[in-house]
């Protein structure tokens, strides 16, 4: 009876959190846990993937997008971080990591020392890499950063303010 009653008092909660949007990150440019193109990649034209987001909550002032190679030889190579996204922006079209290049967002310092985007290129025969794009939903519309943060700055600074998140990945390999 205890178990039944329990699982009755829940059932409303199950309900509306199956029926809560929860914010998912996409690209048209590669699908999710699949193999990343040439030419987002160091062996091609090295541009950003477009990406497209969408069920932010209501608190987000503001995004920031990260992208990251956890199997890197020396540990996590940071490719990208760009942040102060306007909460209303919903997408990132291909080749906004062009260093420098400014659609009303800023661009961190990756690993490769260079503003804006620097798509995969791991080591020749190392084995499969995978590429976390991770969108975070902030509730602050701007980051307290020096001038030329790095990638790994970014999301320290990101972390203190996070509401969501959401994730897409990505491989390569040489």
């Amino acid at each position: 009876m205890t178990l039944l009653g329990a699982g009755a008092a829940t059932w409303p909660l199950v309900a509306r959190a199956q029926k809560k949007k929860l914010m998912q990150l996409r690209s048209i440019g590669f699908i999710d846990g699949s193999r990343i193109p040439r030419r987002f990649t160091c062996d091609g034209e090295d541009l950003s993937p477009p990406l497209a987001w969408s069920g932010a909550p209501a608190a987000t002032r503001s995004f920031v997008l990260l992208c990251d190679d956890p199997d890197a030889p020396g540990g996590t190579w940071h490719h990208w971080a760009a942040y102060d996204i306007p909460a209303n922006q919903t997408e990132l079209v291909e080749n906004a990591g062009q260093g420098g290049f400014s659609q009303g967002f800023k661009q961190a310092i990756n690993d490769f020392q260079k503003p804006g985007y620097g798509g995969p290129c791991p080591p020749r025969r190392h084995g499969l890499h995978h590429y976390y794009f991770r969108l975070l939903a902030l509730s602050v519309e701007r980051l307290m950063l020096h001038d030329k943060p790095s990638c790994s700055e970014v999301e320290q600074e990101a972390r203190k303010h996070i509401v969501a998140e959401a994730t897409v990945v990505g491989t390569y390999h040489r």
